[in-house]
């Protein structure tokens, strides 16, 4: 009897945890916060780049020699994006507003049979819009070695034009020599400088091109990077007025300026040419014989 009683006993425990071990357990459910308002990780502003402006072609004569050595030396959807990016790279620092840098809108190259070199204007119904006119027969005249002469020669034109149309002038007021100083600043420091090119003492630091060009790269060395800058800047929101402009960016006179700078050039210097042949069109050498300049550039290459 005691052994039935047992046998009952155990069956009743095995039952007992059979059905423990068979019930479901339950699982602690997911607990989903609400992001705070405020909670958002803040996204960084996007760095501040250069304006763009639309770049336009034209060539007026495909049959010119001229038309022909500009297409083979240089890719001009390229060539005129990078001489846009070195000139707002030198003469400015991008911001969120870009306030400070000349709203052009558009810039069309114009290869056409010209004298002289090139020139840049804006329309006459919106000067936003600016024009470089590139002189076809100058550019059959540049001298073919050393091999890379005609692309530096084109492409520095081209950065020197292009200064012209996102410079600053002082409302019209600022001296031509400046204005075309800053021209050949820029193609300087671009690393196209023509082999004519000299340190010459003269009288006047305002002679513009490569003259007031290395005198603008001295200031730049002299008086920290940034200098050409804030003079280009100094000519946004005002008229030029020559000794409150140096004085005020410098705390110098700009005759002071200028001697220092001569002093820092040899005391005997040949001229780079003699009276005549010294006609500049923004920033390379034109005589009034252009045959004659061109044989002289040839005579320095050799």
């Amino acid at each position: 009897m005691s052994s039935t009683v047992q046998s009952t006993s155990t069956s009743t425990s095995t039952a007992s945890n059979t059905t423990k071990a068979d019930e479901p357990t339950s699982s602690p459910l997911p607990v989903h916060v609400s992001p705070k308002p405020n909670s958002a990780v803040p996204r960084p502003h996007p760095k501040p780049g250069y304006p763009t402006c639309k770049l336009l072609f034209e060539c007026r004569d495909l049959n010119h020699d001229g038309a022909g050595i500009f297409f083979f030396n240089n890719e001009i959807s390229r060539d005129l994006l990078a001489a846009v990016t070195t000139v707002l790279s030198t003469l400015y620092k991008p911001s969120q507003s870009n306030s400070h840098i000349p709203r052009t809108r558009s810039v069309t190259l114009i290869l056409r049979d010209m004298d002289g070199v090139a020139y840049t204007t804006g329309k006459e119904l919106d000067n936003d819009h600016k024009e470089i006119h590139f002189s076809l027969e100058y550019i059959s005249k540049v001298p073919s070695e050393p091999k890379s002469r005609r692309r530096d020669e084109i492409q520095g034109v081209l950065v020197h034009e292009m200064v012209h149309c996102w410079q600053w002038d002082g409302y019209g007021t600022a001296p031509g020599g400046l204005i075309e100083g800053m021209a050949d600043f820029v193609r300087l420091r671009a690393g196209f400088s023509p082999p004519h090119w000299k340190k010459v003492k003269h009288e006047d630091w305002d002679r513009g091109y490569q003259d007031t060009g290395y005198f603008l790269d001295w200031i730049e060395e002299s008086y920290g990077e940034g200098s050409v800058r804030r003079i280009n800047e100094g000519l946004m929101n005002k008229r030029y007025d020559e000794e409150l402009f140096w004085t005020g960016l410098f705390g110098r006179k700009v005759r002071e300026l200028w001697d220092e700078y001569c002093k820092t050039l040899p005391e005997k210097e040949g001229q780079q040419t003699t009276e005549g042949e010294n006609d500049q069109d923004d920033g390379v050498m034109v005589g009034k014989d252009e045959q004659k300049t061109m044989d002289r550039l040839e005579k320095v290459l050799e």
